[in-house]
């Protein structure tokens, strides 16, 4: 099932804050190495309906876990209105397959109204204040209608996600944020994928191994780094979504 009704009821309160805050702090001590299911099942448990997925639609291994803990749970699907054709068929087949209800998250602006507001190919000038508008305040939005967010953020995925918890307080979502896939391989999800006959994005085969907006995503040459194929050209890695406001700044200014 897919609706495109984001949650209404929202958290609010430096109060709410601290409780999900000691909340996480605990359950990283002691989920810090249970196995993916462990994880899952505590995160259904403990957050039942304001539990939320997020999804690239690069493959489904995430959604297929966490529905078989919480069935139906909402999967936020950034549609930036800049995706691949290929992800838009993937994120149908997901809909339509698996035990989930996926949510497509919109930016305030079309991107006719983006380009009208701010000049054409945003993207091409200024990627993270593209990122920031059509994907992070987009997410934050659609965030504060849940306690917790799982990911699929895996700590092999690059330098900069290799320290990755398993679970952790947001502080610039304000949510609790759990990454059980964080220790698996590229050939763990692979093989999951296989094993339960999951859709997956045909661009993974294609020489994408990591897949954004198109005209910030190229194909990566054998031997380079996975997400050298995106932002290419830009002293940037990570759209914001992950590692906090600032991360991206500070990236620049390091750089």
């Amino acid at each position: 099932m897919t609706t495109t009704t984001l949650p209404l009821t929202t958290r609010t309160g430096r109060a709410e804050n601290a409780r999900l805050r000691t909340l996480a702090d605990h359950a990283a001590e002691q989920l810090a190495d249970a196995d993916a299911d462990s994880v899952l099942a505590w995160a259904a448990r403990t957050f039942g309906d304001r539990l939320a997925v997020t999804s690239s639609m690069s493959e489904a291994v995430l959604a297929h876990l966490v529905s078989r803990h919480r069935p139906g749970v909402d999967v936020l699907f950034l549609d930036t209105g800049y995706h691949f054709a290929q992800t838009l068929r993937t994120r149908h087949r997901v809909a339509e397959q698996l035990d989930v209800t996926v949510v497509d998250v919109r930016p305030q602006r079309t991107v006719a109204e983006q380009d009208a507001e701010l000049g054409p190919r945003l993207h091409e000038r200024d990627p993270g204040a593209c990122c920031a508008l059509r994907k992070v305040e987009p997410l934050r939005r659609a965030l504060a209608g849940y306690d917790a967010w799982v990911t699929g953020v895996r700590r092999v995925e690059s330098p900069g996600r290799a320290g990755t918890p398993v679970v952790a307080f947001d502080e610039s979502f304000g949510v609790v944020k759990i990454s059980p896939l964080a220790a698996w391989s590229d050939e763990e999800v692979a093989l999951y994928a296989e094993l339960h006959d999951l859709p997956g994005n045909p661009l993974l085969q294609q020489g994408y191994p990591s897949i954004g907006c198109g005209p910030c995503t190229r194909r990566v040459a054998p031997g380079e780094d996975p997400r050298a194929g995106r932002w290419s050209g830009f002293a940037k890695t990570e759209c914001g979504l992950h590692g906090g406001p600032r991360a991206e700044e500070r990236r620049r200014e390091a750089s």
